[in-house]
C-alpha cells in the first residue's frame, strides 16, 4: 500500500535503538509519506535532530512550551494533523507514562490528545521488558487499543540476550502500511478458536497441552483491526479480551465444537488456531483419583470430534482455515491434513523450534491453499497475523478493498 500524503507523526525517545530511526524516516518518505519527527527530552541523547529534519523536511518538535509553535496550539494542531503515531523507539519510561495517561512532555501530549492510531515499537533491556511493571503497562496498552510491534529477540548493545530489540524499519513500515490501509475484512463475520482445550480425568484433574493461546488472540485482533465483525472461542487462557472481539470462553473440546458449530454458518471465516486435545477420557470420575499403591493406572481415551473438518463439511460452509502444530515433515503433513479435511487452506509450523513453539512471542509459518504456498518469516505473533489475515483477504475475499 503506498502512505502517499499520509501524515505520519514519528515518536523517537531515548534508546539506544534510536539509531534506526532515520531508516525508518527514509522508508516512509520513500512510500510517499509526510513524516514529522517529535523528540522526547533524552532522544537527543541518541540521534541528532539536523538528521531527522534532512530526511523529513520538517524541523524536530521537541518542547511542549516552545513560544511559536503553542501560540497557535501547536501540539493541539499536530495531533489533528495526524494520521498515525508511531513511536519508535518507545521506552519503558514512555510506556508507562502513557499507560497512565501521563503527559510530562510534548510527544506523551500528543498521543492523549490524537485520535489518530497509535503504534509502539518497544525497546530496552531484556529484564526490563521481563518486569511486570512493564508487561502491566503493555497489557493496558493494549485493552486500549495502542499497537505493540514487537520487540524482537536478540543481541542487546548492553551484551544481553533475549526479548527486547525493537523491530527492524522494515517491519514497521510494514505496520503502518496496514494499520492505513482499508480495512480489508470489512463487513464480514469471522470466527476464530484459540488456546488449549482440558479434558478432565477427574474434578481436580485434566489432559491437556503447552497451548498459550497467544497466535489465535493475535488473529483475532488483527481481523477485528481489518473491520470484522469478530468472534474469538477460547479455551482456557490468562490473556485479556482482544479490544473490539467478542469473547466465548469454552474448557473442553466438546464445548468448543459446540460453540463453534452453533455460529459457524454465519460466517465468511472461520480460522481454527486453538490446540484441541485430539482424546477424552471415555469416563470422567466424579471424584478424585486416589494412589494406587504402586499398582498402574490405565486410561480409557476416546477421540474428540474434528471441529474444523466439521465446520468444512457444512453444506455451505464459510471459508475454513486450519493450524497444523507439527514436530516433523511439517509441509508434507500439513498439505495432507488440508486436502482430507477438505480446508481451504492450512497454516503449518514446526513447534519443535522453541523459538516459535507454544507460549512464545514469535511465529514462522507456512500458508498453504490449493493453488501455492507461501513463508510467513520469524516475526513476532501479531505481524504474523496481520499478515496472515491480510493474505487470506487477498485470497478468498479479492473483492473487499485492500
Amino acid at each position: 500500500m503506498t502512505l502517499a500524503e499520509k501524515n505520519i507523526l514519528l515518536g523517537v525517545t531515548g534508546g539506544i535503538a534510536a539509531y534506526k530511526a532515520p531508516i525508518l524516516v527514509r522508508h516512509l518518505r520513500n512510500e510517499g509519506a509526510n513524516v514529522q519527527v517529535v523528540f522526547s527530552r533524552s532522544a537527543h541523547a541518541f540521534v541528532a535532530p539536523v538528521t531527522m529534519q534532512a530526511l523529513s523536511g520538517r524541523s524536530v518538535r521537541d518542547d511542549l512550551w516552545d513560544r511559536e509553535a503553542e501560540a497557535a496550539m501547536g501540539h493541539i494542531e499536530l495531533a489533528r494533523w495526524a494520521d498515525l503515531v508511531l513511536a519508535a523507539p518507545a521506552t519503558a519510561h514512555f510506556m508507562a507514562c502513557l499507560a497512565q495517561g501521563l503527559a510530562p512532555d510534548l510527544l506523551t501530549t500528543l498521543c492523549l490528545a490524537t485520535n489518530a492510531p497509535i503504534l509502539l515499537a518497544p525497546a530496552m533491556n531484556q529484564a526490563m521488558w521481563r518486569n511486570p511493571a512493564t508487561r502491566r503497562n503493555a497489557a493496558i496498552l493494549a485493552e486500549d487499543e495502542r499497537r505493540i510491534i514487537g520487540p524482537e529477540v536478540g543481541d542487546q548493545a548492553c551484551g544481553d540476550t533475549g526479548p527486547g530489540r525493537m523491530a527492524e524499519p522494515e517491519a514497521l513500515l510494514l505496520a503502518v502500511q496496514q494499520t492505513l490501509a482499508a480495512p480489508c475484512l470489512k463487513g464480514r463475520k469471522v470466527l476464530v478458536t484459540a488456546g488449549p482445550t482440558q479434558e478432565a480425568l477427574d474434578p481436580v484433574r485434566y489432559l491437556s497441552n503447552q497451548s498459550s493461546g497467544k497466535q489465535g488472540y493475535a488473529i483475532a485482533q488483527a481481523a477485528a483491526a481489518a473491520g470484522a465483525q469478530t468472534i474469538l472461542v477460547s479455551g482456557p487462557s490468562n490473556l485479556p479480551a482482544p479490544a473490539n472481539v467478542e469473547r466465548i470462553e469454552v474448557v473442553s473440546a466438546q464445548d468448543m465444537h459446540d460453540a463453534v458449530l452453533a455460529r459457524a454458518a454465519e460466517q465468511a471465516l472461520v480460522v481454527g488456531v486453538a490446540a484441541v486435545a485430539d482424546y477424552r477420557p471415555s469416563v470422567q470420575n466424579q471424584q478424585k483419583l486416589k494412589k494406587r499403591n504402586g499398582a498402574p493406572l490405565k486410561l480409557s481415551l476416546v477421540e474428540n470430534p474434528d471441529i474444523i473438518a466439521a465446520v468444512a463439511a457444512l453444506p455451505q460452509a464459510p471459508v475454513v482455515v486450519g493450524f497444523a502444530a507439527e514436530t516433523e515433515n511439517a509441509l508434507e503433513h500439513a498439505r495432507s491434513k488440508r486436502r482430507h479435511k477438505n480446508l481451504d487452506a492450512i497454516v503449518v509450523n514446526d513447534v519443535s523450534n522453541k523459538e516459535i513453539g507454544f507460549n512464545s512471542d514469535h511465529n514462522a509459518a507456512t500458508l498453504i491453499w490449493a493453488d501455492g504456498e507461501a513463508e510467513l518469516p520469524y516475526q513476532s505473533k501479531e505481524a504474523l497475523a496481520a499478515a496472515l489475515v491480510q493474505r487470506l483477504a487477498e485470497l478468498f475475499f479479492p473483492e473487499s478493498p485492500h
